[in-house]
């Protein structure tokens, strides 16, 4: 057992000048010196380490922080466990999201529930005594919700046991559990060390398309976090900083007029012809297009009947591109390719934005702290039952990736583009954010898969969920310790949004949709 560290003096009872506070000592614990006072008015908390054995005692502290995460790990495996079996779609997580509730709101967290007016949204907040405004304020994210059709048995061959259910293809059972049980450990360690700060563990759902950390940024819920940290389960471990892409998307309902297909075709005018009109347009337009832009859809509705000119059809689009701007320019000439094919087919047509996310905008800075960190802790050692699960698993792939044994092993840190997206990008515009991966997945698993539900209901998901809170907490204990890494962070951001950043939703001010599975 670590001793424990005591709150610092307040600056009065410290002395007036740098020498006369820069012995400092903790009973028996050399913790070095603590040094520039005159920075100390913006950053929180109230010290800077300096020498170093200084960063040799962080290390043993934030480490502190991990073996805590490790203790909360069964509670981790109960609650991934139970929200793999809820397999509840977006904005609809009613049972997953109050599990989370219920196991914060247990170990001391005080629970704000309904959150940008979602009701499954919430933030569990964790401040020890005598904090202030200086001190720093960590958040961790967490996800919760499935996907729709990819029901899966625990198994490495497909077993289907609802038809047409939802299943966790994303892993986010995990990553809610992971972020939960790492909040939990960095408040015992608060507590345990006898530190100021606070961390908050934000609830966030409908990651999958209903944007609904964006509903969250927008309300201004993490105006108040110094740091942002979250995580997404993977096939590998990897903490390089990487973007993504900025994403729009918009359902368009066409409107036309039933009639008889056979025996008065004249007097129908089908909605089908607007939607098969504007996506041959928007076709066309993939030509002239950005490489690196993305544009896909689906039908969700063609008509009922081949024997009825259909009254109603439905298209739905997302539009992808690494820059916001850009997207915004192509969301834009897909609306009139909308407008157009309404025009040329004698149909109305209603566009309804859905969702829009921002790129991730990574932080250097962090990145290379919680990278370090995560080789320290290593990757992740299969079982003999385990190996066996993966190998016939991979077996199910087609030219997978990666190869068995890559999940011992920490990826090499670079800079990386994703064509994914993600609403974490958004919060990353506001404050200073990290991510990493670590293996729930046998390697080589694509996200939303079926393979990656089977490997996130059983054990391989539990060992990759348990490296992530460690990584969590142990990142977020060391945040605490350096303020001038917090300050470093803050400054990065800051000049990555350049002088005249607004933040304006990609999405616009629409209500958040909390029927978009439904």
């Amino acid at each position: 057992m670590l001793p424990k560290l005591s709150r610092l003096p307040k600056l009065s009872e410290m002395g007036q000048s740098i020498g006369d506070s820069a012995a400092y000592i903790e009973g028996n614990m050399n913790i070095g010196r603590i040094i520039g006072l005159t920075l100390l008015t913006a950053l929180s908390p109230i010290w800077v380490w300096a020498d170093e054995v200084s960063t040799t005692r962080i290390a043993q502290l934030s480490d502190r922080a991990a073996e805590l995460a490790k203790v909360q790990h069964p509670q981790g495996v109960a609650l991934a466990s139970a929200i793999w079996d809820l397999a509840e779609l977006g904005y609809m997580e009613v049972q997953s999201s109050a599990q989370l509730q219920a196991y914060l709101g247990g170990q001391g967290f005080q629970i704000q529930t309904g959150v940008a007016d979602i009701p499954t949204a919430f933030v569990a907040t964790y401040q020890t005594d005598n904090t202030t405004d200086r001190d720093p304020t960590i958040a961790i994210l967490a996800e919760f919700d499935a996907l729709p059709g990819l029901n899966q048995a625990a198994e490495p061959q497909r077993r289907i046991t609802e038809e047409s259910a939802p299943g966790h293809a994303c892993g986010h059972h995990l990553f809610g559990a992971a972020s939960a049980t790492a909040a939990v450990a960095v408040r015992h360690w608060l507590e345990e060390n006898n530190l100021r700060g606070t961390i908050k563990l934000v609830g966030t759902p409908a990651e999958e398309g209903g944007s609904g950390k964006v509903y969250l940024a927008r309300a201004g819920v993490f105006e108040d976090v110094d740091i942002v940290l979250h995580w997404h389960p993977s096939d590998a471990n990897s903490a390089s900083p990487s973007s993504t892409t900025a994403n729009k998307s918009g359902r368009f309902t066409f409107s036309g007029r039933a009639a008889h297909a056979a025996s008065a075709p004249d007097q129908g005018r089908s909605a089908l012809d607007g939607v098969e009109a504007m996506n041959f347009m928007v076709n066309l337009m993939r030509e002239h297009v950005p490489q690196t832009a993305r544009l896909h859809y689906v039908i969700t509705d063609g008509g009922a009947a081949p024997n009825i000119v259909p009254e109603t059809a439905q298209v739905y689009y997302y539009v992808r591109h690494p820059e916001k701007e850009q997207v915004v320019d192509l969301f834009e000439r897909v609306v009139k390719a909308a407008q157009a094919a309404a025009m040329g087919t004698g149909t109305e047509v209603n566009v309804e934005v859905m969702h829009g996310n921002y790129p991730v905008l990574p932080n250097l800075t962090l990145a290379e702290l919680v990278y370090d960190n995560l080789v320290g802790l290593g990757g992740i050692q299969y079982s003999p039952t385990e190996q066996a699960f993966a190998q016939t698993l991979q077996g199910t792939l087609i030219n997978p990736r990666r190869s068995l044994g890559s999940e011992e092993t920490v990826s090499a840190y670079k800079v990386r583009q994703s064509m994914g997206s993600t609403d974490v990008g958004d919060v990353s515009w506001l404050v200073p954010t990290v991510g990493f991966t670590t293996a729930t997945w046998v390697p080589g698993t694509p996200a939303h898969s079926w393979q990656a539900v089977a490997a996130g209901g059983m054990s391989i998901g539990h060992k990759g969920m348990d490296l992530a809170s460690r990584l969590l907490a142990k990142s977020a204990a060391q945040l605490m310790l350096q303020p001038q890494t917090i300050t470093q962070a803050k400054a990065e951001l800051k000049e990555a949004q350049g002088p005249n950043f607004v933040y304006a939703a990609l999405l616009g001010d629409r209500e958040p949709p909390l029927d978009y599975r439904k």
